[in-house]
């Protein structure tokens, strides 16, 4: 195995156990037993904890910017482009139900340990935020278009947040289709940009 694909295993392991056990909670030995490597050849592609927390916010970073893009690519406008963001809650209501947002859940714990990859990790909320801001604007919601990226993106954590503490798929399914009401009714009121 080369050098290049036991960091991405290692990498991968790592993403995966912080999103279910927690940052604080995942041990260098859980993340070697995940990827069946010894200590020795874990520590020669980190040598820290937090050497591979921001090698996971990296991954989680380019993994969501290549979503974005790929819904920039398949949504023909504005409003589909916000659909997919919301439906992203169904998509992966298994795990969420399981464990929360990926995204939410990172940020939440760094910065309840005042951890030094707290901004770092915060940037990924950023991403969607900025995303959604300009699927608003390019709607046509003008001044508006800051606060319904807010509004979208804090209904999503909601919904996560819930879902993870009652795992109720109608309670889950019955939020997203309320929204994409609301989605519906703030598109039809808007000017959109040519």
């Amino acid at each position: 195995m080369s050098a290049g694909s036991t960091r991405q295993q290692i990498v991968n392991a790592a993403d995966g156990l912080f999103y279910e056990q927690g940052f604080a909670q995942t041990s260098f030995a859980d993340i070697a037993a995940a990827v069946n490597i010894s200590r020795g050849n874990f520590y020669y592609h980190f040598r820290t904890k937090d050497e591979i927390l921001d090698a996971v916010i990296d991954k989680r970073l380019a993994d969501r910017e290549a979503l974005l893009g790929k819904w920039n690519e398949t949504a023909a406008t504005p409003q589909e482009r916000i659909a997919c963001f919301i439906r992203i809650v169904i998509t992966n209501q298994s795990k969420i139900m399981a464990s929360g947002c990926p995204v939410g859940t990172l940020t939440t714990e760094l910065s309840k340990l005042d951890h030094p990859s707290r901004d770092k990790a915060n940037r990924i909320m950023a991403l969607f935020r900025d995303w959604l801001e300009r699927q608003f604007e390019e709607m046509g919601c003008g001044d508006a278009s800051a606060e319904h990226a807010l509004h979208v993106l804090g209904w999503s954590q909601g919904v996560a947040t819930l879902a993870q503490a009652f795992r109720d798929e109608v309670y889950v399914r019955r939020q997203v289709d309320d929204i994409l009401v609301w989605l519906g009714g703030v598109a039809a009121k808007a000017s959109p940009v040519n």
